[in-house]
């Protein structure tokens, strides 16, 4: 019966898609094939990558030699030990993630997973010999039963299938609840968090490497506080991973 399976769901596929047919998740063109973004979506889509910042993604103008810092990361070194994201803050960087968290789109976090596994494996090295552990960024329990999902949450899991790479989604917790972040400054968003995250008793991470999955890095004031508490945690190593990055001078509602 199960050799069946997939015969049948092809069969029944140009009946689907007429029905129902892909759809840009960026503006709801209709698409070619399904987690596909339109032309007009995907060139204006800000991809990241080298040459950037070795501790936080910050992208340079030209190469900078392996392993250079941003002024600010020598200045002041995040608590974690590299961050990456897949694209800039922009329209359709934002509509997804909207559409995602407050849109109730869940089936948006496999597109989101698919597109970090290209930057995550540029971003974490070889894992084969000690694979990473894979946590979400957490949500405090009223927001997550308020809003019934937590996107981090689902993003780390879509992960975890593609990688085989071990997720655990209770070992961080948000023990105070804050206000959401929206609209403060870099420097309120760090008193907010200050103190919110903790790792249950039962879980340790010494000598683990750490992958912290969220959907957006803005001033990173959240990521911060869950890298503290990984490593005050015996984290090895913490390595931050999003979908989009807000970068300087951006323009953030």
């Amino acid at each position: 019966m199960m050799s069946l399976l997939p015969l049948l769901k092809g069969a029944l596929q140009p009946a689907v898609d007429y029905a129902l047919p892909p759809r840009c998740p960026g503006c709801g063109a209709i698409v070619g094939a399904d987690f596909a973004f339109c032309l007009s979506c995907w060139s204006g889509m800000v991809f990241l990558g080298e040459p950037c910042c070795a501790r936080c993604g910050l992208p340079f103008p030209h190469e900078m030699g392996d392993g250079a810092e941003c002024g600010a990361c020598l200045a002041e070194p995040p608590p974690w030990d590299s961050a990456r994201a897949v694209l800039a803050y922009g329209d359709v960087a934002r509509t997804v993630a909207l559409r995602l968290k407050y849109g109730r789109r869940i089936g948006l976090a496999r597109l989101i997973a698919r597109q970090m596994l290209r930057q995550m494996l540029r971003h974490v090295g070889d894992a084969r010999e000690m694979p990473l552990l894979i946590v979400p960024v957490p949500l405090h329990r009223w927001r997550l039963w308020h809003r019934g999902f937590n996107q981090s949450a689902l993003i780390a899991d879509h992960l975890g299938r593609l990688t085989g790479w071990p997720v655990d989604k209770r070992a961080l917790q948000r023990v105070k609840r804050t206000a959401p972040l929206r609209g403060m400054n870099p420097a309120q968003r760090e008193r907010a968090v200050r103190g919110a995250f903790a790792l249950a008793e039962e879980h340790g991470f010494k000598g683990r490497r750490v992958l912290l999955i969220d959907d957006v890095h803005t001033s990173g004031a959240t990521a911060a506080a869950c890298a503290r508490a990984l490593k005050r945690g015996g984290a090895a190593e913490v390595r931050l991973l999003c979908w989009a990055r807000v970068l300087p001078d951006a323009d953030v509602e």
